[in-house]
């Protein structure tokens, strides 16, 4: 799977992604952002919920996992180690957005 095969995966799996598990936006960073994985490579997604999970984190993180054929690192922004988060937002691919942040974003950040 490439960057763009994961893209179009995760574009399908919004309505429930939202619906089920309160994801507001969902970005990529790391080497599928990069577009320099591998056969080995894991997923990482930078995940921001419109409201509290609790415990259905790690039901999402199974879910993606099982739908994407993959181990996926899942971080929220606040999760993010203080040495790391400047890079991963710079770098970060916004896949999934709620309308509610595009208001906020470039237009061709808000290919949902």
């Amino acid at each position: 799977m490439d960057n763009k095969d994961l893209k179009k995966k995760l574009r399908k799996l919004k309505p429930i992604l939202e619906k089920n598990y309160k994801v507001k936006s969902i970005g990529l960073f790391g080497s599928f952002a990069r577009n320099e994985a591998n056969e080995d490579s894991d997923i990482d997604i930078l995940v921001e919920f419109s409201e509290n999970i609790g415990w259905e984190f790690i039901d999402l993180k199974k879910f993606l996992e099982e739908n994407l054929d993959r181990e996926v690192d899942l971080v929220t922004i606040e999760a993010l180690k203080p040495e790391l988060k400047e890079d991963i937002l710079r770098d970060v691919i916004y896949l999934l957005l709620s309308s509610e942040k595009c208001t906020t974003l470039p237009i061709e950040l808000c290919n949902t």
